[in-house]
């Protein structure tokens, strides 16, 4: 009968015994190769069931420990920067100068003392919406990296907030758009520009307000 001897490997080591098994006068040998006839021998020293639970057992209690380390690394790496929230503090700093200098920001003349009339374009501009170089730009995006952010005790209050700071610029961009072009449709005219304008406004302020809180909660 044809004899296979046995390696046995447990995680990746090879196991070695040395119990006084007979190892073919090899007393020296640090590896034990065990022929099948005596298997008998081996289960009294070791139950293979036994070997294979524990083993399956240390590779996945060390696949947890790697899996718990890389949520960590990942969460710390997805926290915002210091940089992308103090985005949010120059952006609030803007709306507050906006809507203390709304007229002002919010009319363009031409120049030599020519016509003035309400622009809406500001609007979005401080909201964000116009260049990438805006404070606000995609600054939800900052939002989301929060919940990586440790000591943060209000999420609630921040979750909230975000919400309603996204509802508020959608809808004062929308008024804003309508204002520009209210004077072009045909029972349009000043009226209505000033009309959508002023509800843009509305929503700045909401969308203000909105990041006084998120500044709060963050402790910038």
């Amino acid at each position: 009968m044809v004899r296979f001897p046995l390696l046995l490997i447990i995680t990746g080591t090879v196991a070695a015994f040395t119990n006084p098994i007979n190892t073919k006068g090899c007393s020296r040998c640090n590896l034990a190769m065990l022929d099948y006839d005596e298997m008998d021998t081996f289960d009294q020293v070791f139950s293979r069931r036994d070997l294979f639970a524990k083993s399956a057992g240390a590779m996945a209690f060390a696949t947890i420990l790697s899996n718990a380390n890389v949520d960590a690394a990942s969460a710390k790496a997805g926290a915002p920067t210091k940089a992308e929230l103090d985005r949010i503090k120059i952006g609030y700093e803007r709306l507050d100068y906006l809507l203390k200098n709304w007229d002002e920001v919010t009319t363009t003349c031409r120049d030599n003392g020519g016509e003035c009339k309400r622009d809406a374009q500001p609007v979005r501009a401080y909201l964000g919406l116009r260049s990438t170089t805006d404070p606000l730009f995609q600054i939800e995006k900052v939002f989301d990296k929060v919940k990586y952010m440790d000591d943060i005790d209000d999420l609630e209050i921040f979750f909230s907030a975000s919400e309603e700071w996204t509802s508020a610029v959608t809808m004062s961009n929308s008024m804003a758009f309508i204002s520009q072009f209210g004077e072009y449709n045909p029972s349009g005219g000043k009226e209505e520009v000033l009309k959508y304008l002023n509800e843009s406004k509305k929503q700045v302020i909401i969308a203000e307000s909105s990041l006084k809180q998120i500044i709060g909660v963050l402790n910038l």
